[in-house]
């Protein structure tokens, strides 16, 4: 048993779950489900039942019920975005966010947004967090100022040079405070947009949009940045052209006008000074290929948002989900770093009850939305899981021979539903499982990536 749990790379307590599982009944019908999750590694019980009956005759036409299933349960996907939490389910919001922000910047007819936009000035954005302190790193001399040449894996990267002077304060209120600058930022961007191109703010309004998408991610450091697509369209957004003023290098300067104009007042409270927040000195704005600019190609750009969306402070080492008190600290462990910015979360939180810093102290401080845009960039996340849900929907009709309940002709029909939470979750067994089911998923994934890749180059897809 020993030896079978060592080959499988388990404890002999989830080998003893796992083939308490695979012997079952019913275990055939639980790989179903839990590949129809995709592998989701937290799945949602529910139980209870659905019937479709002929909405005139009230006949019965198909009808399901959970007490048939595995446990008496059917498992649906978390739709966790986090990949710390649910990599499955993670794959998925990463996919949507890259159709998502790409349609922005390409122009996608089943989304609602023109090809057109292509031609509309578009640029690649990113703002960062000022110092706090110095921090090891890998600069353009080879060197760090500690005298050591780090490698790109070294865990010491980001963590301050002399922790004792280092402003956590200062770092985690900065996180804190983040989704504001943020708003300044969008607001201030117009008002220079306006001003570079002589037109007031009015008229900016009645000739030019602005429309963007962005990502947060954590630096090594645990500040967050923002990553963010800006593109300029007409009143009428993506489907009017821009005017004529309109232009990448206007948009360039107005973003670093903007974003160092941005200030957030942050108040004396207790022993704690008062500190005005801004963005960092390092702004860089890169043109979108199209238009001449070749250098930043639209995917990439998309799959470089994509990637973010599905991470928050994990890359920092802190804990995935919250912490209820501060002796949790000792149960976990964090670098030595990390840990002092979460403690330092702590210490402000009676000072600026009103910011929650304990309650979001697993962020380092950071409270905002990983993922937003403005209502015109593009399409948005619902409608694309409505889309999939709605082709999933037509599949199972077709199975079940079931008409299509927008064709009137078909006739209708009436689904009467009920459903009860039942739990989440897995054994540890059914979690090395569903781990196994995930891995092979993805493989197929990627070799259907590797195959399409190879007909598009050769001219056959």
């Amino acid at each position: 048993m020993a030896g079978a749990a060592a080959s499988l790379g388990t404890d002999p307590l989830t080998l003893a779950d796992l083939l308490r599982v695979a012997s079952t009944p019913g275990f055939d019908r639980w790989q179903e489900q839990v590949r129809r999750t995709g592998g989701c590694s937290d799945p949602i019980h529910l139980s209870g039942s659905t019937a479709t009956r002929d909405r005139r005759t009230g006949d019965v036409l198909y009808s399901y019920s959970t007490d048939s299933e595995p446990g008496g349960r059917l498992r649906i996907a978390c739709g966790n975005r986090r990949a710390s939490r649910c990599p499955s389910c993670a794959w998925t919001y990463a996919g949507d966010t890259y159709h998502l922000i790409r349609a922005g910047i390409t122009g996608d007819e089943r989304k609602d947004v023109p090809i057109s936009v292509r031609e509309h000035p578009r640029v690649f954005a990113t703002l960062t967090a000022p110092s706090f302190g110095p921090v090891h790193n890998r600069p353009a001399s080879g060197r760090c100022r500690c005298g050591t040449a780090h490698a790109e894996q070294d865990p010491v990267l980001g963590t301050a040079l002399n922790p004792d002077r280092y402003d956590y304060a200062g770092a985690v209120l900065w996180n804190n405070y983040a989704g504001q600058l943020w708003q300044r930022f969008t607001i201030y961007l117009r008002r220079e947009i306006a001003a570079l191109a002589g037109v007031t703010q009015k008229a900016l309004k009645e000739s030019c949009r602005v429309s963007f998408g962005k990502v947060a991610e954590f630096q090594k450091r645990g500040a967050v940045h923002f990553h963010t697509v800006v593109r300029l369209d007409g009143p009428d957004g993506p489907d009017a052209p821009p005017p004529g003023w309109a232009s990448v290098g206007l948009l360039d300067d107005a973003i670093r006008a903007a974003a160092g104009r941005v200030a957030v007042a942050v108040p004396t409270s207790g022993d704690f000074p008062a500190r005005v927040l801004g963005w960092g000195v390092q702004v860089d704005v890169q043109p979108i290929g199209g238009l001449g600019h070749e250098e930043l190609t639209e995917q990439a750009v998309a799959s470089y948002v994509a990637k973010y969306a599905t991470k928050a402070a994990e890359t920092t080492g802190t804990a995935d989900r919250r912490i209820g008190e501060l002796a949790e600290l000792d149960k976990l462990q964090l670098p030595a770093h990390t840990r002092r910015l979460i403690e330092a979360c702590w210490a402000l939180d009676d000072a600026y009850p009103d910011r929650l810093l304990a309650h979001w102290s697993h962020m380092l401080g950071f409270r905002g939305h990983f993922s937003t845009k403005s209502r015109a960039y593009s399409t948005t996340l619902g409608a694309l899981r409505q889309v999939r849900a709605d082709y999933r929907a037509a599949q199972e009709r077709r199975e079940r021979g079931l008409p299509d309940p927008d064709d009137a002709s078909e006739g209708s029909t009436l689904v009467l539903a009920h459903w009860t939470y039942a739990g989440h979750g897995h054994t540890p067994g059914e979690s090395w499982l569903a781990a196994t089911i995930a891995h092979a998923l993805k493989e197929d994934r990627e070799l259907a990536r590797e195959i399409r890749a190879e007909l598009d180059a050769e001219g056959e897809w």
